[in-house]
């Protein structure tokens, strides 16, 4: 047997290691099983390119052991293995990255490594974040002796001869007392699963009864046999590992279901990411149905390295708009610090997020051109994603040129081009601007939206919750277009023409109204403003000015505050059509309680056809509605 020290800069290292290296101590059984998967896929290799004479490779799995009353946590590997000088090198001397060292001597002629997990040599030591001790027994696939080394968390260690005498590594955790939630098996099998649930190598954990068929000729009543078989957690080879020919919808839906076993409803189509230059990288996103709830659906996505799970914060590799998808992503080309717990932005970051976003629009452009009709009735449960994708990439906002819909109230979708066209002869204003008009409302803004139909015009129905950010984008990049709320005004001052209405009312008429009106109607919340419209239009209609309406709005989903405008009042206009005979009767009415009866009630059913009559107000217009028809 032989002592010795570990080689580290520092007096103790290990306490350094469980205090600030690994914020989440359960992570030492992730970097303990990526340990041993390396060791594997290295024999693997090794055997593959002849390298390992005489040696099978077999059909190894790593074993993770607990025994509760020893209180030993066992993670046992058929790879590999060490001699005692390897161990020496990569053990003792902490920061050398055996992994490293092996993919520069094996990488095959284009560079590609052998699938090896091992990034920073620094993960075997996350062990000491949960043991007291911990012991090594571990025997090369090279014709030499076993060897055991031991360690109790200080920097002296004892490296000796061991029996063992099959190849591989079994690593023995001697839980300390601060750790013991890492003995109880539920605890283990749930950190398996989340961690390694799809690592190359198969992981026993335990066994379970498997029933198998009942043999022939037996009885009805007889139970069936039963047989104990290993309790693999982890599925190998998942759907994202193989080449997109070898899959159908209906393994892409199984393998949703994997990922998402508590959601029950079936993805509406799937993007598979394939790609191996100038980076690599494959993954399978998912386009479930979504809602304007935005937040809610964040951080499904899960992100691996070389099929070890990593994190489900993809922010900074996935773009923001994609966030809401689920699914998952893996490559060894990320950046992550040295445990393997976050993203270093990067070149290469950057790249793979740009090659993500040009994969999503060609597969939505493919979607579209293929089966346009499909695309429409799947519209609203994706278009949160792809109008988000508008309004915060520009390339995205380019591309989806091609694919995004703008839907009717009547549920016809046209694309920005078809809808330009198919409006501009008769939303086309006296300035040679073309006007698109929208609701985001059908119910609440039905009778505006009737109106403008009555007109012959297109209304939109956009209902989206960042819809008036993405609007200014679409104007911002068009030339003499323009949004307009259906209810933002008049039908007739919507798009103005030529021709104008002539007033009924002289102008001496027309300044004796506008003061009575003053004098009834609450200033802090509505601006009257006297129109001459056609005498069949409503005597009084609320509209609240676009900008007005649009900058709330902004304010209530984050971007308000870049116009440094604050807090918006509750205000709109009260246009009074002059040329209606309510109008009038109002003035010339001589009683004033009958006259400023007449304006409330006129006043009161214009608010309710906005939606903005509400508690005493409302029954105070019912009550007066009832004495009036008396």
């Amino acid at each position: 047997m032989s002592k010795g020290t570990i080689n580290v800069s520092v007096d103790n290292i290990f306490p350094l290691i469980k205090k600030f290296l690994y914020s989440d101590h359960e992570i030492f059984l992730r970097e303990l099983i990526s340990n041993a998967t390396d060791a594997t896929l290295k024999m693997k290799h090794l055997a593959n390119i002849g390298e390992a004479e005489g040696v099978e490779y077999g059909n190894p799995m790593i074993e993770v052991k607990l025994d509760k009353k020893k209180k030993e946590l066992r993670i046992i590997d058929q790879g590999i293995g060490m001699t005692k000088d390897e161990v020496e090198k990569y053990i003792n001397e902490i920061a050398f990255s055996g992994a490293e060292e092996f993919i520069e001597k094996y990488k095959d002629k284009n560079g590609k490594d052998a699938g090896i997990i091992g990034h920073f040599g620094l993960g075997f030591y996350s062990a000491f974040m949960v043991a007291e001790k911990v012991e090594i027994i571990t025997k090369s696939y090279k014709d030499e002796p076993a060897v055991h080394w031991t360690c109790d968390g200080s920097p002296e260690f004892t490296l000796e001869k061991a029996d063992k005498k099959e190849r591989g590594t079994e690593i023995i955790l001697h839980i300390a007392e601060d750790s013991t939630e890492f003995l109880e098996e539920s605890r283990i099998r749930e950190l398996l699963v989340k961690y390694n649930k799809f690592m190359p190598i198969p992981i026993k954990f335990g066994t379970r009864t498997e029933t198998l068929p009942k043999p022939e000729g037996a009885k009805e009543e007889d139970k069936a046999p039963t047989q104990e078989v290993d309790n693999i957690i982890n599925n190998p080879n998942p759907a994202w590992t193989k080449q997109p020919t070898e899959l159908e919808d209906k393994d892409y839906n199984s393998f949703y279901r994997e990922l998402y076993p508590m959601q029950f409803e079936e993805p509406l189509f799937h993007i598979h990411l394939n790609v191996d230059y100038p980076f690599n990288l494959t993954g399978i996103l998912y386009f479930p149905k979504m809602t304007n709830d935005m937040s809610i659906q964040k951080d499904k996505i899960q992100l691996y390295q070389n099929q070890v799970f990593v994190t489900d914060n993809v922010e900074g590799i996935v773009p923001e708009f994609l966030t809401m998808l689920r699914g998952v992503i893996d490559s060894p080309d990320i950046p992550l610090n040295v445990s393997r717990s976050y993203l270093q932005a990067d070149g290469a970051v950057k790249k793979i997020s740009s090659y993500i976003t040009r994969k999503v629009a060609d597969k939505l452009k493919s979607l579209f051109n293929s089966d346009r009709e499909g695309f429409e009735k799947k519209w609203n449960d994706i278009k949160i994603v792809i109008e988000y994708g508008m309004l915060t990439e520009d390339k995205f906002f380019e591309k989806a040129q091609d694919f995004a819909l703008y839907p009717t109230v009547d549920n016809t979708f046209y694309t920005f081009s078809e809808l330009k066209e198919k409006i501009k002869d008769i939303q086309t204003d006296k300035d040679g601007n073309t006007v698109i008009l929208y609701a985001s409302n059908k119910e609440e803004q039905h009778s505006y939206i009737e109106a403008a139909k009555e007109k012959g015009y297109e209304v939109l129905l956009l209902d989206s919750p960042i819809v008036t950010h993405l609007l200014q984008k679409v104007e911002g990049s068009e030339e003499k277009i323009s949004f307009l709320r259906v209810d933002s005004d008049h039908v007739e001052n919507l798009i103005k023409k030529d021709d104008a209405q002539i007033s009924k009312l002289s102008d001496e008429e027309k300044e004796t109204l506008k003061t009575f009106l003053d004098g009834v109607i609450p200033k802090e919340k509505f601006s009257v403003q006297l129109e001459a419209l056609d005498s069949n239009a409503n005597p009084f209609i609320i509209t609240e000015p676009e900008f007005m309406r649009r900058m709330k709005d902004m304010q209530k989903t984050g971007g308000g505050g870049m116009f440094g405008m604050g807090g918006f009042p509750e205000m709109y206009n009260l246009i009074v059509n002059t040329n209606h005979e309510l109008v009038s009767e109002i003035l010339n009415t001589k009683t004033e309680k009958k006259k400023e009866r007449l304006v409330n009630q006129a006043l009161d059913l214009a608010r309710l056809s906005k939606n903005l009559l509400k508690g005493e107000e409302l029954t105070a217009f019912i009550k007066r509605s009832y004495e009036m028809i008396k």
